[in-house]
């Protein structure tokens, strides 16, 4: 028996669920901060497209946190993905490179960030993988730290912001 039993037990759908979201993960440095246009960030950004896409459409069928009929308000977050993917596309179809970057950095936060965070609360099948049975504290040490980045990076940006140009 293996930590990663839940995992290969588990449906199909929260297989490619997991395996989408690691390889968004893993694309995400070469998207976010490659040099732009050039043919690696396309290709690795149609790749974190569509990892994104099967990770937000496979959630769907996953119905752990159901509240109104099949779906949970963790359902939102793949819809707010679905929406973000779409328009961030065409913005850098049309050129609008700033737009695009923002729709992207709003999903890897929003969609990879905070949905990643909530599957480690207590209970779920990635808090057992990684925190074991009994994961609250490890839960409770990756929300501090998720804080504390989302902190920094704030001050960061103010900080940048105030600089004279």
């Amino acid at each position: 028996m293996t930590i990663f039993d839940p995992l290969f037990n588990a449906s199909f759908a929260v297989q490619l669920h997991v395996a989408g979201a690691f390889l968004a993960i893993v694309l995400l440095p070469l998207t976010l901060w490659r040099r732009r246009r050039d043919r690696l960030h396309r290709l690795a950004g149609y790749l974190w497209l569509s990892a994104m896409a099967a990770v937000a459409l496979s959630s769907f069928f996953i119905n752990g946190l159901a509240v109104v009929g099949p779906f949970g308000p963790i359902h939102l977050i793949s819809v707010y993905v679905l929406w973000g993917l779409f328009a961030g596309l065409r913005a850098a179809v049309h050129g609008r490179i700033q737009v695009h970057q923002d729709h992207m950095r709003g999903l890897a936060l929003g969609g990879l960030g905070v949905a990643g965070l909530l599957s480690f609360l207590p209970d779920r099948m990635m808090s057992r993988i990684a925190f074991g049975a009994h994961g609250a504290e490890g839960f409770w040490a990756l929300a501090l730290i998720a804080a504390l980045l989302l902190a920094g990076r704030i001050l960061r940006t103010k900080a940048a912001n105030r600089r004279p140009v």
